[in-house]
């Protein structure tokens, strides 16, 4: 169990109504009841996090639990063995990704959509303003429409990767388990998973893919170093989620290579001023192995002259 204090009364209730927070038109992606199959975890009790320490979602929640001082029961779901593809895994998150949240039996499978809930239950230390409430979501929505992008390079330029992991038997396994639909609605989101394996398998992680990514995020970081020009954070004078996840992002760009201090210095001293922060640190550093091994795979690429910087042509 991690450190925070659990409140007394039931969320159950509280999780089943599916409001938004105060001040957002935004609703939550909840499972229906039909749509959980693997069914003991109806009975569970408290909030449970499916998560992985790699995983960018997964740090940028518990960065947000660890702020808000919120007691949760830990689930790592190991990725690097598909675990997330498992069946009993599918049968609570049918789309198969960490982190997913189960909260007194009701379960909620997307990073984004848990921290606006959770910000309504647990609403101090204030991390998502009600008076941005819209406009915190669409920012948040941006950001993980580069998730691909980060996913992209990270395979590339941290984990040292070729192309995919996922064979097309796994795919299939993936694509077969779990409901087809989510919140009642037909769900995208899986087609859209094994479409970007699919290509990975087919095209690889050429430089042309790669470049694209890298060019998102320095537009991206561009529009942040004016924000900083007048503001502590990237939402004005106090921390939000949009800094949880931005940071998160930032700093798994930083171990692949990324020269976020020489094209972007505001951003690099909000990021360096977080990353001081132990808390902060802690869900994002990796173990001294995986350490080890994105240095080499950064020293590799350097040696070669394929890196991040000569690929992007930064």
């Amino acid at each position: 169990m991690r450190s925070g204090p659990l409140p007394r009364s039931s969320l159950r209730t509280f999780y089943r109504n599916c409001k938004p927070i105060e001040g957002s038109t935004v609703r939550m992606v909840q499972l229906l009841d039909e749509e959980i199959r693997s069914r003991e975890v109806l009975e569970w009790t408290g909030l449970h996090l499916f998560h992985y320490p790699m995983s960018s979602c997964s740090q940028k929640l518990r960065i947000y639990l660890a702020m808000k001082a919120i007691a949760w029961t830990p689930h790592m779901v190991d990725l690097s063995r598909n675990e997330s593809y498992g069946v009993w895994f599918m049968g609570v998150n049918p789309r198969g990704m960490v982190p997913t949240l189960v909260a007194d039996g009701a379960v909620y499978v997307e990073s984004n959509d848990i921290l606006a809930e959770l910000e309504r239950r647990f609403p101090e230390p204030v991390l998502w303003p009600s008076d941005k409430a819209d406009e915190i979501y669409t920012a948040l929505a941006d950001e993980d429409a580069l998730h691909h992008d980060l996913r992209r390079l990270s395979f590339r330029f941290v984990h040292g990767r070729a192309g995919t992991t996922k064979t097309p038997e796994l795919l299939a396994t993936y694509r077969d388990q779990g409901s087809t639909t989510v919140g009642g609605k037909q769900d995208t989101s899986k087609r859209l998973e094994i479409s970007f394996y699919e290509n990975l398998a087919e095209c690889g992680l050429g430089d042309e893919a790669c470049r694209v990514s890298a060019s998102r995020f320095r537009i991206a970081f561009d529009k942040h170093e004016e924000t900083l020009g007048s503001a502590h954070y990237l939402f004005g004078q106090t921390v939000t989620v949009i800094d949880i996840a931005w940071f998160v992002y930032a700093h798994r760009l930083v171990l692949g290579g990324y020269p976020l201090e020489r094209l972007h210095p505001r951003v690099d001293a909000w990021y360096r001023d977080l990353l001081a922060d132990p808390v902060w640190l802690s869900e994002v550093e990796p173990t001294p192995i995986i350490a080890r091994h994105v240095q080499s795979v950064r020293t590799r690429n350097e040696l070669a002259g394929v890196d991040l910087v000569a690929m992007a042509g930064f």
